[in-house]
């Protein structure tokens, strides 16, 4: 058995040379593949030509920079983990990475163990959500809004449907499914944005607020915020379906 292709692979985009080579010497040591990418035009052409299991990007880069590459790998792949790397510590930096779809983001210098132990965990995780995939419920009726949570879209009373993005489409799937109850802030951030800290949840916010415009609409149906506990998605038209089910 060729054991080279059980390896995870590992895309490392960073502009500095040297680290770049050191960082990438030191995953393959962790029983990764790399490829090693100097810039972010080579890192687009690279993620094209290959799949990858992961994406490690360095934001500040030449030719074309972090952010505008993760838009790009997010527009193609959806569910492929991404890592920032930066030696900036802005919190604007770091809401707008999360936005794009990050699901971790490094300070360089950084404790390379803690660099393996999070590639680990993403790997593992990712891995997890793609056979807990096959269980899980996608077609959902809210008030008069169709919701296909696998396909991504959202369609009101048979209209063209919406197209949302992964967060969207992955956090108004959570809503659904706690409908008319509490779905807890801590439980989304950590299943949606993988931690729970000021820029998740201030993430998770702005998601928030663009549902909430998507789904007006339906003058009956809110996304409620539930002060210091997390959100209710209400949904009259199924409490009404309820009452009559339990009448009968």
């Amino acid at each position: 058995m060729d054991t080279a292709r059980t390896k995870q692979k590992i895309l490392l985009v960073e502009d500095d040379i040297n680290f770049g080579i050191i960082l990438r010497d030191y995953l393959m040591l962790n029983d990764f593949d790399v490829v090693l990418a100097r810039n972010g035009m080579e890192g687009f052409e690279k993620f094209k030509r290959d799949k990858f299991d992961l994406i490690i990007l360095d934001v500040m880069m030449p030719y074309k920079d972090g952010f505008t590459l993760a838009k790009e790998i997010r527009f193609r792949d959806q569910k492929v983990p991404l890592i920032f790397l930066t030696a900036k510590t802005m919190k604007e930096d770091m809401l707008k990475g999360y936005q794009l779809g990050a699901d971790d983001y490094i300070n360089k210098p950084f404790d390379s163990e803690v660099l393996i132990y999070k590639i680990k965990a993403l790997l593992s995780r990712s891995a997890s959500e793609d056979d807990k995939e096959k269980e899980e419920i996608f077609d959902f009726n809210i008030g008069d809004f169709t919701f296909d949570a696998k396909l991504r879209n959202l369609s009101y009373k048979g209209e063209e449907p919406i197209k949302l993005s992964p967060k969207e489409s992955k956090l108004l799937q959570m809503l659904a499914n706690y409908k008319n109850d509490l779905m807890p802030r801590e439980k989304a951030l950590k299943e949606i944005w993988q931690d729970d800290n000021y820029f998740t949840s201030r993430s998770m916010d702005v998601y928030i607020a663009k549902l909430r415009k998507l789904l007006k609409k339906d003058p009956n149906v809110k996304i409620v915020n539930i002060h210091g506990a997390g959100f209710r998605l209400l949904d009259p038209s199924e409490e009404t379906v309820k009452k009559e089910q339990e009448n009968n």
